[in-house]
């Protein structure tokens, strides 16, 4: 079992963790994570984020449903950040969309590269 002590975690006591579609690849999300929330997810096999703005632990999908089921986790070259590769049910962002990242920046303006899901 692997020592979460061991990562490299910021002075608030948090890693970043990027999820990641275990069947697409495409980047889901990015949010934070702390030792107990790490140990959480491989306990439960559901990924636990840290939520900074409540200071409590959240389940993905416990409220909407829109669930992250673990296939794997992997640590970066300098234990400073998390790679959660999820079965993603439902929309990954809160906005209700597929994922965080809809708003792509060409020629210095700002686009949305799609809307919520229905």
């Amino acid at each position: 079992m692997i020592d979460l002590e061991t990562l490299k975690y910021d002075a608030r006591g948090l890693i970043p963790v990027i999820a990641q579609d275990a069947d697409t690849q495409e980047v889901l999300m990015m949010a934070w994570a702390n030792v107990e929330a790490l140990q959480r997810t491989l306990e439960t096999g559901k990924m636990t984020y840290w939520s900074r703005s409540r200071q409590s632990f959240w389940v993905k999908g416990a409220t909407s449903g829109h669930t992250q089921e673990i296939v794997d986790i992997r640590i970066d070259c300098d234990r400073d950040c998390v790679l959660a590769i999820v079965r993603q049910t439902g929309a990954a962002c809160h906005t209700n969309r597929r994922n965080c990242f809809f708003t792509s920046i060409v020629d210095g303006q700002e686009r949305e590269l799609f809307g919520p899901e229905n």
